[in-house]
């Protein structure tokens, strides 16, 4: 994945979850993938998830305890063999923000295989 595309997967990411639309963020993981997210401890009981079914219940469960969501987009990085990519980003939860990154790794599909979600101290 060139810089550029990864900046146009980001941003596409991005209007996806502002407009809380989980499906159109599912498209782009695999049905095997495995994600990390500390978050997913306080909804699901787990912060390792793995399969598409487990990622979509985590994000709904939360997204029914999150009134107001945006993602704004800081940068983009592109890892070596440029088959994963670091989103980092802005994300503002219930009028809260902190900064997050996201690492992603795509299988030669162009699916995200594996997923880590890393979380800041709220700035505001």
């Amino acid at each position: 994945m060139t810089r550029e595309q990864a900046h146009e997967f980001a941003t596409q990411w991005a209007a996806a979850w502002n407009r809380r639309d989980v499906e159109a963020v599912l498209a782009h993981f695999a049905d095997d993938v495995e994600f990390i997210s500390p978050k997913a401890q306080q909804f699901v009981g787990r912060s390792v998830l793995k399969g598409k079914a487990e990622l979509r219940n985590y994000w709904e469960t939360a997204l029914k305890q999150i009134n107001d969501i945006r993602f704004t987009l800081d940068s983009v990085f592109v890892g070596p063999g440029e088959r994963e990519i670091a989103v980092l980003y802005t994300s503002r939860l219930n009028g809260r923000a902190s900064r997050a990154m996201e690492i992603m790794r795509f299988h030669e599909d162009g699916l995200i295989v594996r997923g880590e979600a890393m979380y800041g101290v709220t700035i505001e």
